[in-house]
């Protein structure tokens, strides 16, 4: 089976692309992430005609998360237990975003997440993303505590550079966001409940990334950062043959500011102990 991410940055705006690029890729599970559109408004037809089973959650213009599945999509889950909320308005109750979406494809558990950004290091949106991503590590720790042999994944744009090589030059974000130590730790978090980084073995650094700023020419200067990534629960972590970040994908007019992140799994079964004559 064949599993990727990507933040497409709007979906109304790439949805050529990311048909065209499922064309090519041969992939079977498609995590989506920033969709910045309402359920009424995905292109879910266009997906379906490929001979995906969809699955969308989004509230207005901004986040939205998706998940396209040509292996089965079922379960499907909105959000997480203890997930927070979120408003920056005055008088305007906080309310969970479209930034977490779960189902089971092909026997595998994939989550599509979009965490938090966190904006700055004085914002209260940061102390937000922080509690996201505890209730993310408490809630998937939980799975792996019920089933130690579960299959899951947890795909999607991370907001966070875990390793001074996932950014090109760590003095430009030494007062930033997203490479901050309670960002790390909250990351560090979720790995040691489980999970692993199932790419970074078969795209070492440094100068490997997944985002490239629009602005000031950063990805013909390969100057980007590594924030999109695929966590693995131990059973599934075990499955991984191949991965790859889609750079080529960048490129050229309309790109979104992510490339995809790809990663192959064997047949199960294959790495999976022969039983033991009773």
């Amino acid at each position: 089976m064949r599993l990727a991410t990507w933040n497409v940055n709007s979906i109304r705006s790439r949805v050529d692309r990311v048909e065209a690029w499922l064309q090519r890729s041969d992939v079977d599970v498609l995590a989506l992430q920033e969709t910045k559109c309402k359920d009424e408004q995905f292109p879910s037809d266009r997906f379906r005609a490929l001979g995906y089973d969809v699955a969308h959650v989004g509230h207005s213009q901004w986040n939205g998360v998706a998940l396209l599945s040509r292996v089965g999509l079922s379960d499907v889950q909105v959000g997480f237990p203890g997930m927070p909320s979120w408003s920056s308005k005055e008088g305007v109750e906080p309310a969970q975003e479209a930034r977490a979406l779960g189902a089971t494809c092909g026997g595998v558990r994939v989550w599509s997440l979009y965490v938090p950004n966190g904006r700055t290091l004085t914002d209260p949106h940061l102390q937000y993303k922080l509690e996201w991503l505890e209730a993310l590590r408490v809630h998937a720790g939980g799975w792996l505590t019920e089933d130690a042999e579960a299959q899951v994944a947890l795909v999607g744009d991370w907001n966070i550079a875990p390793q001074d090589d996932d950014v090109w030059d760590i003095s430009v974000f030494s007062s930033s966001t997203h490479v901050s130590e309670p960002e790390r730790a909250a990351f560090r978090g979720v790995v040691e409940a489980g999970f692993t980084d199932v790419v970074r073995p078969y795209t070492p650094g440094p100068g490997v990334y997944t985002y490239w700023d629009y602005t000031q020419l950063r990805f013909p200067r390969r100057e980007g950062m590594r924030i999109d990534f695929v966590l693995g629960s131990p059973a599934l972590a075990q499955r991984v043959t191949a991965a790859r970040i889609d750079r080529e994908e960048r490129k050229g007019k309309g790109a979104s500011d992510h490339a995809p992140v790809v990663v192959d799994l064997a047949d199960q079964l294959l790495c999976r102990e022969p039983a033991l004559e009773p």
